[in-house]
Parts: structure tokens; sequence; C-alpha cells
């Protein structure tokens, strides 16, 4: 909970020097002549110290309204900012409460309140023992706000509509919270006597609602993206390529003949790869992790192509490999790899390197297979490029920018006839971006 601490105008210099210049003028006039002070002197003193004085009352009167604007502008972004991290949250009753409180400490409102649609969230100050949070709105003004999204204010007792005879609350400032232009709740201040309705304090709460529906906003915009990866990953995992799937059983079925144990061995090892690709992974998992699946699925494409057609080669940076990662990033780049890099005169040749840098992380991928035209370079990064896995590439792009941010993703380079290189940068890795990925094991170990 938020300390009560209301904020007071402060004393200026110029209130100083107007109270000194009117104090010393009345002793001035009222002792002189005890001194012998002509009389002439003494008007005359007199004169310029009420002139001082007036000058004094003249410059507040001229400066005062940026004054307000300056405390006002400072009131708003200090509630905002302390309200942050609450409403990157939602609106709901617990971040609601907070912010309200936030509110009440920092300006002269008697009480704040916040409203959904169609609850009363958080309520903070005077009348919190009736005001009851949880409970529909019940004041008309509110809904009309809601209704037409604008401001309401109320300056009677009656137009809040408690039922309380003995609240004190008896007026208010109804702003609409909106989010995309469309309103979400309201923001309410109140007042124990409409004399406090005066444009400065209307100013301040319109401000402020604008800025906690930026922030509303942001948070639904953090909220839409999350979702938005979560789907492309549901979708990754939903879209296994169909000629894979079919040539590894078609592959398990021919060995069923000619080498039952190897058939019974990768239809385990199947199980366990699809297990794996059905799991709801939207939290990061260890390199390792992500490493042991890529390697899963490269015994049924070596099983499909022949052992010695495909070799990869492991280059992992000791400690990397616990470093986390979004689930399904380096599977289906090998796949990709495999599936656009195999020729049927040459083997071909794989090779992931994990290195690190100053402040991000790099995943590579190579081949020596057949390679990207320059006219499908450019388009590699694009939904539904290319065969099988279409989305491949750009799902792992956008969830690596999604939990990483600007700096992250996807960089990829190609020579027809050369092969592939598809580099992974993670930026700017958190502090809780290590995981337990256990011992490294021998670096450049051959699969």
């Amino acid at each position: 909970m938020a300390p009560s601490r209301k904020r007071t105008s402060g004393v200026r210099p110029g209130d100083i020097v107007a109270v000194t210049a009117a104090l010393a003028a009345g002793i001035f006039a009222a002792f002189g002549p005890f001194f012998g002070v002509p009389e002439w002197a003494i008007a005359l003193t007199a004169l310029l110290l009420a002139g001082i004085a007036v000058g004094s009352l003249v410059d507040r009167m001229r400066t005062r309204p940026d004054h307000l604007r300056a405390m006002q502008s400072h009131q708003i972004l200090e509630i905002a900012n302390e309200s942050l991290s609450y409403l990157r949250k939602g609106l709901n009753s617990t971040t609601a409460e907070a912010v309200c409180r936030i509110a009440l400490a920092e300006t002269e409102a008697a009480a704040v309140a916040i409203t959904d649609r169609d609850t009363v969230l958080g309520f903070a100050g005077l009348g919190e023992d009736h005001h009851a949070v949880g409970g529909p709105i019940i004041t008309r003004a509110t809904w009309e706000a809601l209704e037409a999204n604008e401001r309401r204010i109320l300056v009677s007792r009656e137009e809040i509509g408690c039922p309380r005879g003995d609240c004190s609350l008896e007026a208010a400032i109804v702003v609409p919270l909106q989010v995309r232009d469309q309103p979400v709740g309201t923001l309410k201040f109140y007042y124990t006597t409409s004399k406090l309705l005066n444009e400065t304090q209307i100013t301040l709460v319109e401000g402020l609602a604008k800025l906690l529906s930026t922030q509303l906003e942001l948070s639904e915009l953090e909220r839409q993206t999350e979702l938005a990866c979560r789907m492309e990953l549901k979708a990754l995992q939903s879209q296994i390529n169909p000629h894979f799937l079919f040539n590894t059983i078609n592959t398990i079925a021919a060995l069923i003949r000619t080498d039952p144990p190897r058939a019974r061995e990768l239809l385990r090892e199947f199980a366990a790869f699809y297990r794996r690709t059905l799991e709801n992974s939207d939290e990061l998992i260890t390199l390792k992790r992500e490493l042991e699946y890529t390697r899963r699925y490269l015994v049924f494409e070596r099983a499909r192509f022949g052992e010695d057609r495909i070799t990869v080669v492991e280059d992992i940076e000791r400690g990397m490999t616990g470093v986390l990662v979004p689930a399904f990033i380096l599977q289906p780049l090998v796949e990709n790899a495999v599936q656009h890099g195999v020729r049927p005169d040459a083997p071909l040749h794989i090779r992931i390197e994990g290195r690190t840098g100053v402040d991000c992380i790099e995943i590579v991928v190579s081949d020596d297979g057949r390679g990207i035209t320059a006219e499908d370079l450019p388009r590699v990064l694009e939904p539904g490029f290319g065969r099988g896995l279409g989305i491949a590439l750009k799902n792992v792009d956008d969830r690596l920018k999604g939990h990483f941010g600007p700096g992250s993703g996807l960089a990829v380079e190609s020579e027809p006839g050369q092969g592939t290189t598809v580099t992974i940068t993670i930026a700017a890795l958190p502090a809780n971006s290590v995981g337990d990925g256990g011992s490294d094991g021998p670096q450049g170990a051959g699969l």
C-alpha cells in the first residue's frame, strides 16, 4: 500500500519578497517618526516598499499558470510512473486498487476509484467503509461516461448516487479509460465540496486518464504479441511436415522386413519425438534440450537417406547449453537444411555452432547443400515460402523477436551450389536466461 502523502503548494521566493516588503513598509511607517525620520522620507520609502510588494504579487499572478501546469505535469507523470508496473498486468481488482492508492497519495482528491465497464475494481480514500469494491457501478454518470466515451462532472451528492446519507463525498470527476479509443473503464476523483471542481483538477484527471489509458493499451499490445507468439508455436507444432511423417513411417515399415531390431528402435524414438512435438512449450527451455530434440529428428532423416548421407557436427561453447531459448527454434532450421540441401550425388554436411558475444549469443546452422537462389533469398522469411514447413523460418524469427526484442531474430545467407547459413541472434540476454544445462560434454562432437 502506498504511503499517504498529499501534495502541497511550495513557497516561492517571490512570495517571500512580497511579504517582507509589505512588512517593512508597515514597520517603517509606524516607527519612523520616533527616530526623527522626515515624513517625506517615510512616505517615499513606504511607497517604494509597497511598489516592490505589488510587483512581486503581479509577477506571481503572471507566472502562476505556468507554475500550476508544471506542478500538474509532475503529479501526472509521478502517478503514471508508479502505476506502470501494475497496469502492465492489465486492468483488474489488484492493479486498480494499487493505482487508486497511488493517485490518492499524490493528489488533493478525497477519494479515487477505478471501474471497468461493469464493476468497481478499486476504491481508496474517504468512504472506503461503504463504497464496496467488486460490486456493480451504481453512479448513473459513470454509465453515461462509458456510453458516450466522455467525461462527466458531478456537483452534488445526488449525482454521485451514494446510498449512504452520511457520505462526505459531494463532487466528482469521471473520465473514461480507453484502449484503442474504446472505453474499457473509468477513472473517478471524488471531492468533499464542488468548490474544488476547478479547471486545474479537471485537466489533471483528464491528463492522468490519458496516460493510464496509454499504459493499458501497451499492456494489451504486449498480451496480444505474447498470444500471437503462442498461436504461431501451436501452428508450427500442428504443421509437422507430412512428407517427413510419411517418409519416417515408410522407413520404419521397410526396416520391419529387413532389420526388425532397428525398426523397433526407430519406433520408440519416433514416439518420443512426436510426444515432444505435441507438448505445450510456451516457456523457455534450455539449449541442451533443444539440441536433444534436434538430434532425435536427425535419427529419422539419416535412417531414411543413409547414415553416410547426412553428417552433423556440433561446436557449442562451454556453458552455452544452459542458455534458455524458445522451444522449436533449432530443429526447424536443421530440417530446412535437410529439405533444401540434400543432393543426390553428394553427402550433406551440417554444422551447428553456438557462441557468445558481449551482449548477445549466436547459434549458427550451416550446410554445404544446394543453396538458395539470389531471387529466392530475400523471400525466405516470408510466411509460406518453400516446401513443407513453409512457416518455420518466419515463425522462429517472430518468436525470437517476441521473446528478446529488437536485435534478435534470424539472418540467412546462401550461395547457390555452395550452401546456406542461418544465424540465430539472441540480444541482451536477461539475468535469468541461464538454466541448468548440465554438462556440455565434449566440444565439436559429431553426430
